[in-house]
C-alpha cells in the first residue's frame, strides 16, 4: 500500500524534525508521550504513523512547520512563535495568514533580537538605517526596520537587509553586516560572537498551532490531551490539615484553579483541603500555610489532568 494510502483519513500533525530543532524537538516529544500518543519513527523517515490513534506525525523543520498549516497541508503543528511570526510576515500585501495559534506551550522560549558589535559605536536600532542588516528572519526584520523608517511599503527600505540560513552571529566579524537579528536563548553564542543585544523584535515560545482550514475532529481532542499535560506539569497538588475558622486565610494562599476542595474532618473545628498550585511557588506556599496554622501538608505531583 502506497503512502498516500497510508495517510488516508488521519489527523495530520507536524512536530519539529531533528536535533538541529533542539529547543523543540525533544519537549515536543516529551510532551507526545504524555498525550499517549503511540509511534515509532523509522531512521531517516519524516513520516510516522501513530500507533493508537489515527494520526501520523510529519516531521518538517520549524521553520517549514507554519507554511504547511497556512496551506492547509497538515491540521496541527508545533513550532515557535517566530516561525509563525515570520511566515505571517512574508505573506504578501493584503493576505489573511491561515494559521490560527491554539496554545502556547511554555517551552523553547527564546527572544528575536538586534545585535551588534559589543566593541562598537551603535547603541540603538535606528543607528542601523540604511546599512547592512544579515538575518534568516527576513519578514520580520524588514517588518521591525520598515517601522523604525516610517515606510509602510517594505520595497522602499533603505536598510539592507540580507538573508543568510546559518551562522547569522559570524556576519558582523567577517564584515558581511553592520549588525544582525537572530534569535538569543541563553546570550552565550552572542557574547562569544562579540555581540550585544540592543533590542528586541519579539520574544517566543513554542505554540500548537493548527490550519484555519481544517475540519478533522481530533483536533479538540489533542488540544484538550496537550493543554492536559501542560497543566500537569506546571502545577502540583498541595493537602493540608487547617481549622476551619482559618479556611478563609488558608484558601487565599492556595485558590486553585477554580476553588480548592475542602473536606470535614472528624476530629471537630478541622478541614481537610486539596488544591492546585503552581509549582514553582510551592515552596512560597507551603511556608505560608504553616504561618497561618496549617498542618500535614502534602504536595503530589499531578501525572494528568483535565482542568477547565
Amino acid at each position: 500500500m502506497d503512502l498516500v494510502n497510508h495517510l488516508e483519513g488521519r489527523l495530520l500533525f507536524a512536530v519539529p524534525k531533528s536535533n538541529l530543532e533542539g529547543r523543540l524537538q525533544q519537549a515536543t516529544l516529551d510532551l507526545l508521550a504524555g498525550c499517549d500518543i503511540q509511534f515509532r519513527r523509522e531512521t531517516r523517515l519524516d513520516i510516522a504513523l501513530v500507533k493508537n490513534l489515527p494520526i501520523a506525525l510529519i516531521f518538517l523543520p520549524a521553520a517549514d512547520i507554519p507554511t504547511f498549516v497556512g496551506e492547509g497541508r497538515v491540521d496541527l503543528g508545533i513550532t515557535g512563535q517566530d516561525q509563525v511570526g515570520e511566515h505571517d510576515a512574508a505573506l504578501p500585501a493584503g493576505e489573511t495568514s491561515h494559521v490560527e495559534e491554539v496554545m502556547d506551550l511554555g517551552f523553547g522560549r527564546c527572544k528575536l533580537q538586534v545585535q551588534v558589535p559589543e566593541k562598537g559605536t551603535v547603541t540603538d536600532p535606528k543607528q542601523l538605517i540604511g546599512r547592512n542588516v544579515v538575518t534568516s528572519f527576513t519578514g520580520l526584520t524588514q517588518a521591525f526596520f520598515a517601522k523604525l523608517e516610517g515606510k509602510s511599503d517594505k520595497s522602499e527600505l533603505s536598510t539592507k537587509i540580507k538573508y543568510v540560513g546559518g551562522s547569522v552571529e559570524a556576519a558582523c566579524a567577517l564584515g558581511v553586516a553592520d549588525g544582525i537579528v537572530d534569535l538569543v536563548e541563553s546570550g552565550e553564542t552572542m557574547k562569544a560572537a562579540g555581540l550585544k543585544a540592543i533590542d528586541t523584535v519579539m520574544e517566543s515560545t513554542a505554540v500548537l498551532v493548527k490550519s484555519k482550514n481544517t475540519k478533522n475532529e481530533l483536533v479538540e481532542l489533542i488540544a484538550s490531551r496537550i493543554r492536559g499535560v501542560i497543566t500537569a506539569q506546571r502545577y502540583v497538588l498541595c493537602q493540608y490539615n487547617i481549622p476551619r475558622e482559618k479556611l478563609a486565610t488558608a484558601s487565599n494562599i492556595t485558590p486553585g484553579k477554580r476553588a480548592p476542595t475542602v473536606t470535614a474532618l472528624e476530629d471537630d473545628g478541622w478541614v481537610a483541603v486539596s488544591s492546585m498550585v503552581e509549582k514553582k511557588s510551592i515552596a512560597t506556599v507551603m511556608d505560608q500555610l504553616t504561618e497561618v496554622g496549617a498542618t500535614d501538608i502534602l504536595v503530589l505531583t499531578i501525572a494528568n489532568s483535565r482542568t477547565a
